[in-house]
């Protein structure tokens, strides 16, 4: 479930960094934000009460709810982005938390030195859009930072685990 979620998350991240790069227009990166938002969500909600994995389903409820309101900002025209900005920081504590979890691993977690490294890759992003939406960031340096993560943090594990059913380290 969780594989199938990240490359639908790869269908919003790279349009967004695009988009910051002078490629596209607010409205449709906005609509492709907002299903993605919708399909992580729902996949959170699968996650969590069908899977019984409330771990997994509550990173992909929080970033879920943060693609959902970037679709608003971008569909709207948002023109004072530090409430986006602060979901997004919310989220940024949330993967670092994640990170260190991953990083030392619990009774009910095992240690994943890959996830620990995407978690914090993730939690790099939400700190980027945190300050960006406080005018501290680049909206080129955040794009590239998506690109990046879309390979790092997306499309090497998802398909790493879908080919050969286990993650890069």
């Amino acid at each position: 479930m969780t594989t199938a979620i990240l490359v639908a998350i790869a269908v919003m991240w790279l349009p967004v960094a695009l988009f910051f790069l002078g490629y596209g227009e607010a409205k449709g990166t906005g609509a492709a934000t907002g299903f993605v938002g919708l399909v992580t969500v729902l996949g959170a909600i699968l996650q969590t009460a069908v899977f019984k994995d409330a771990f997994t389903g509550g990173l992909l409820f929080a970033h879920g709810i943060l693609y959902l309101c970037v679709s608003y900002a971008l569909l709207t025209g948002l023109e004072d982005m530090r409430s986006v900005g602060n979901v997004s920081l919310t989220v940024a504590i949330i993967s670092s938390i994640y990170a260190v979890i991953f990083l030392t691993g619990t009774a009910l977690v095992p240690r994943s030195l890959y996830l620990g490294i995407a978690s914090a890759g993730y939690a790099v992003l939400t700190f980027e859009v945190w300050l960006n939406a406080y005018g501290k960031f680049s909206a080129k340096g955040l794009a590239w930072s998506l690109i990046l993560w879309v390979v790092v943090g997306l499309w090497v594990p998802t398909f790493s685990l879908m080919t050969k059913g286990i993650l890069p380290l």
